[in-house]
């Protein structure tokens, strides 16, 4: 046996030994008729999976933020009539309806081929071939991604900087990127950026550093700001799930009192605060009436 043939069988035994520790990896979508779906990352490549049991929750089960969900809204049928529409960004505080408003919209759109695909913090780096991938594809698409946000020093933001708006390649017009964030401008804003920033002949001349944070969020069309709910829309919300639930009850300044208390003890007067709270009371006093 030459030494050759020699080598090809020791390449073939230890090929042998590593093939059954490779994972093998699974098939992906090609065909997009509307739904959830969610980018996955496999070695030097990805796959788009469909979510089974997608998040089902409706427009009209957010309550006070209708300015926001008119225009989210308006942008997305736009988009879906091949017209003209803009990235969105929407960013505030937690737990005011700003992952629940796009969640809701493929309730509302998925009949008419709306593809929401989810794209995870740490996959932005996929974003160009995320979308080299869907521009083969018929149908529109949403790349969601949720709590968006970037420390000082991490270059990663870089990636979708490009994609909104910095490459020689533009994105088909059949794709869009909703983005949620806690931040208004997605990174950091410390004092010492203002430190270089200059006055020259009364004219605001900032700093570089605060210029390149600016300029990714500015390159989302629209901006939709929320804000920390009041304790009068607080119960509002708490109204409109309990009734949603089913509740019967007559003592309703009880309920609310206890909605406030439950409000306290979460440290938050949110919409998300308010539905659980609902659903806690309500599955409770449920529980009760079947038990007696």
């Amino acid at each position: 046996m030459s030494e050759t043939d020699k080598l090809l069988k020791r390449l073939d035994s230890l090929l042998n030994k590593i093939e059954p520790l490779i994972p093998d990896i699974p098939d992906g979508i090609n065909t997009f008729n509307g739904g959830a779906f969610r980018w996955q990352r496999y070695g030097h490549t990805g796959l788009f999976h469909k979510i089974s049991h997608p998040t089902k929750i409706k427009l009209s089960d957010l309550q006070c933020i209708n300015r926001q969900k008119e225009k989210i809204d308006c942008n997305t049928r736009q988009f879906l009539g091949n017209l003209p529409a803009n990235n969105v960004l929407l960013w505030g505080p937690k737990g005011t309806g700003k992952s629940s408003l796009i969640k809701a919209l493929l309730s509302e759109y998925q009949n008419q081929g709306l593809n929401l695909i989810e794209v995870e913090r740490k996959d932005l780096g996929d974003l160009r071939l995320i979308i080299e991938q869907l521009s083969s594809k018929q149908g529109h698409f949403i790349l969601y991604c949720d709590d968006l946000s970037f420390e000082a020093d991490d270059p990663s933001y870089k990636a979708i900087k490009v994609v909104l708006d910095g490459s020689l390649s533009n994105t088909p017009d059949n794709i869009l990127i909703y983005a949620t964030s806690n931040r208004r401008h997605l990174v950091p804003e410390m004092m010492s950026d203002n430190v270089a920033s200059k006055n020259i002949h009364g004219e605001l001349h900032l700093n570089e550093s605060i210029e390149e944070k600016l300029s990714l969020s500015e390159r989302f069309g629209v901006w939709l700001s929320f804000h920390p709910f009041n304790q009068v829309q607080y119960l509002e919300i708490v109204d409109y799930w309990l009734n949603k639930l089913g509740f019967v009850g007559q003592d309703m300044d009880m309920v609310r009192k206890a909605s406030l208390k439950w409000a306290l003890e979460h440290g938050s007067r949110s919409g998300r605060s308010a539905a659980q709270f609902a659903k806690d009371w309500t599955g409770r006093q449920q529980l009760k009436n079947r038990n007696t």
